[in-house]
């Protein structure tokens, strides 16, 4: 990015801000029509900012939390076609989720911009950033714009909406920038004090397209093609992409007018005579930037090159930048598996080769995977090589990776606890018999006499202060008797137990992700069976299948866990529900109950929390007519361990059985720890949270505070918690009101169900 050397515009104003947060402003002021969105770390902050924006009246932009990002692509484009300004952010494996969307957005050339805080895809699961989920993006036919500071991507935001709806282009932009090194870090930065500015820049949403929007004029979008209108379609859409390099050059100069800001098609640092340079791509550039000043200092002619496009990929002024360049070292933080070096190390070698005198020679490193940081001296190992293969081609590999570790096997870890099997957590003490009417009855002891067996799970785990995860889960595992294999979904209880190298499991756990769980889970139970009957293994009949979903892996999750159910596989799906995305920052989840705060439901002048009632997973899975559906609470022990008992029998004997236990998260609920289990007791009472189960399709009350004259109003519930103290105040009466009304006619439709059996 090049400033221009003139009076800073009196419109702009200066702060100190973060690349989310100068992403989520530069949405606000062009005031998208839509968001729709599903949160993923680092992405998340984007639409936590515009919630909490649009809480103080800020901006207009309609928020739409999807059940996944396949759903918020799908929101995206439905509201693309309407004739909407769209808008989206995610990372890493929610691109991966949505990708099969992205061609459908760009093939039918609706205009749309959606930030990609880029981050390391898994598996195995790491938060932090590398380049490999943008490089999957690559072949998705959209724009790419990338961003290498907080400036700038305020900056490529505004201008990714014009290139977008430019008549030559009319194509999708995605703003790529890195995880936590752009998208956390703050430094300083310029914007437009009056969106006005922005909005003028930006200008009208273009009119002269097939819009879903009049019904007297209506257009048929997405027909199904042969082939030689495909061709055509891509042809043109070809044809489009290439288009917007020039778009991207006109725009950026009609930007630099305004903002004084001008950004060329590459970033290119002490390149006019380097003989030895580096290709970095976003933050990394920015740090290779000082090693090359250290070489300058020494007489060494080094540069740096970067873009600020790669889709259309600018090949022309790449070949012009490296045409005095003897050497080139292109840095990735990404692979292309067996391809001997990552993708733009390819097309950077292809652009070259266009050229027939050009005699730069290029290695490829892959480096930084997974958040690993890029230090100046780092930069400095790079151009090492670089001089290196400059005196001899042949001392140095053309592709390797640069930054690994290898193992030392005098160094291994040993396990602290032995492993444990089905006989440590067999203690003879429950007995589940069938009666004549094919139910369960179920005979445990007094807690106290549970305690000996053994936990399954190793203290040391990473848990929050006051978390009920652990505490519930031990409590259902007290009434499982044996060996368990149990999954867990991404999550908090996922994330504290599994930190590699160390793992706080004493069983076998298998982790996947959210929305793909109770499939995987059901390819193990039934290769598990396979591999018993042909006789290629030999274990016990009781091992137990044990799904563990929370933190909204019952919203992204659900089609999954429901094909699960339909196939009726013998496993155990347990939610562990702490009502909402607490593994990402407390966002709102279909579980978060009407009105409750989260990060992404704020409380301000213009909205009041969560606009919507929760979602009854119990009763959803009931309706699969599987065998057996519970709901337990850690407040009532005994009730709960029956019910993990009958869950097992259930689970090895017939078929698909549900759980969903509420858990206590004091940190996103802004509780007290010590009210755990106080909250947990009042959510039952208050029938906010009833104690039900469905077996074989009849529905039992196994807990009726109205009976045990324990009913409590809803309002000592909500008291105890941060989150929904605002429901009590005056002003919200009509609200409490409206979440009174539905838990009362939630707990009076499951009385129905109590007293009339299959209904």
């Amino acid at each position: 990015m090049a400033i221009q050397e003139k009076t800073i515009i009196e419109s702009q104003a200066i702060t100190f801000e973060s690349g989310n947060e100068m992403a989520a402003l530069a949405a606000a002021q062009i005031n998208y029509h839509i968001m729709g969105y599903y949160p993923i770390t680092p992405s998340t902050e984007i639409a936590q900012l515009l919630d909490a924006m649009k809480a103080r009246g800020e901006h207009d932009i309609k928020l739409i939390a999807a059940d996944g990002e396949h759903g918020s692509a799908g929101i995206c484009y439905g509201a693309a076609v309407t004739g909407a300004r769209v808008f989206n952010a995610t990372s890493a494996n929610g691109l991966m989720y949505m990708l099969e969307q992205l061609p459908v957005q760009s093939g039918t050339r609706f205009p749309m911009v959606m930030n990609l805080v880029t981050r390391s895809i898994s598996g195995p699961l790491d938060i932090r950033g590398d380049h490999s989920d943008l490089y999957f993006a690559l072949n998705t036919g959209w724009v790419i714009l990338t961003a290498n500071t907080p400036q700038a991507v305020y900056d490529m935001n505004i201008i990714a909406l014009k290139i977008a709806e430019h008549s030559k282009v009319r194509l999708p932009v995605i703003v790529a920038y890195d995880g936590f090194f752009t998208s956390h870090q703050k430094r300083k930065v310029q914007y437009f004090k009056d969106r006005e500015v922005v909005q003028q820049f930006v200008g009208e949403v273009p009119a002269d397209y097939n819009f879903v929007r009049d019904p007297k004029t209506p257009v048929t979008i997405g027909a199904h093609m042969n082939g030689e209108d495909l061709i055509n379609n891509h042809y043109q859409q070809s044809n489009a992409m290439y288009e917007a390099y020039g778009v991207f050059k006109e725009v950026a100069k009609e930007y630099a007018s305004l903002s004084g800001r001008n950004y060329l098609v590459l970033n290119a640092y002490q390149m006019e005579d380097a003989e030895v340079a580096l290709f970095l791509l976003n933050s990394a550039g920015e740090t290779a930037k000082d090693a090359v000043d250290a070489l300058r200092k020494q007489g060494i002619k080094a540069g740096v090159l970067g873009t600020n496009i790669i889709r259309p990929f600018p090949a022309e002024e790449i070949r012009e930048a490296l045409k005095n360049v003897k050497v080139l070292l292109v840095g990735e933080r990404a692979d292309s598996y067996g391809a001997n070096g990552p993708n733009l190390t390819h097309e950077i070698k292809s652009a070259l080769q266009a050229e027939c005198d050009n005699e730069t020679f290029v290695l490829s490193r892959v480096f930084g995977l997974g958040g690993k940081d890029f230090y100046t001296d780092d930069a400095i190992a790079f151009f090492d090589l670089a001089i290196k293969a400059q005196e001899n081609k042949h001392q140095v590999e053309l592709f390797d990776y640069y930054g690994v570790t290898p193992g030392h096997k005098e160094k291994g870890l040993e396990p602290v606890i032995e492993p444990m099997h089905g006989d440590a957590y067999k203690t003879g003490l429950i007995k589940v018999e069938q009666q004549e009417d094919g139910k369960l009855k179920v005979r445990i002891p007094p807690v106290r006499a549970l305690t000996a067996k053994p936990k399954r799970l190793a203290s040391g785990h990473g848990a929050c202060p006051g978390c009920g995860i652990f505490s519930a889960l031990e409590l259902f595992f007290k009434g499982i008797e044996g060996d368990i294999v149990v999954l867990f979904q991404t999550g908090c209880a996922y994330v504290v137990t599994t930190a590699y190298p160390h793992s706080s499991h004493k069983q076998s756990m298998i982790h996947n992700l959210f929305q793909n769980g109770p499939a995987t889970l059901s390819g193990t139970v039934e290769a598990f069976f396979e591999l018993k009957r042909r006789g290629e293994i030999e274990v016990a009949d009781d091992v137990t299948f044990v799904m563990i979903t929370g933190d909204g892996g019952m919203d992204i999750g659900m089609g999954s866990a429901i094909g699960t159910a339909l196939r009726n596989h013998k496993v155990i799906m347990l939610e562990y529900d702490n009502e909402g995305y607490m593994n990402t920052g407390s966002q709102m989840s279909y579980s978060t109950p009407f009105g409750h705060m989260t990060s992404t439901t704020s409380v301000g002048k213009t909205q009041r929390g969560k606009a919507f009632h929760h979602k009854d997973t119990a009763q959803i899975m009931a309706a699969t007519n599987i065998p057996y559906v519970f709901t337990g609470s850690e407040a009532f022990p005994q009730d709960l361990i029956k019910k993990a008992a009958k869950a097992q029998w259930y689970a090895q004997n017939v078929g698909t059985v549900y759980g969903k236990i509420l858990i206590a998260c004091p940190l996103n609920w802004k509780s007290e720890d010590r009210y755990g289990n106080t909250i947990m007791e009042a959510a039952v009472n208050s029938c906010f949270f009833p104690l039900y189960e469905v077996e074989k399709g009849e529905t039992t009350i196994t807990y009726n505070p109205d009976a045990r004259k324990k009913r409590i109003p809803l309002d000592n519930w909500l008291r105890y918690m941060g989150k929904s103290k605002h429901l009590l105040q005056e002003e919200n009466k009509e609200m409490l009101d409206e979440f009174r009304a539905e838990v009362d006619k939630r707990w009076n439709k499951l009385l129905v169900k109590h007293e009339t059996p299959f209904l």
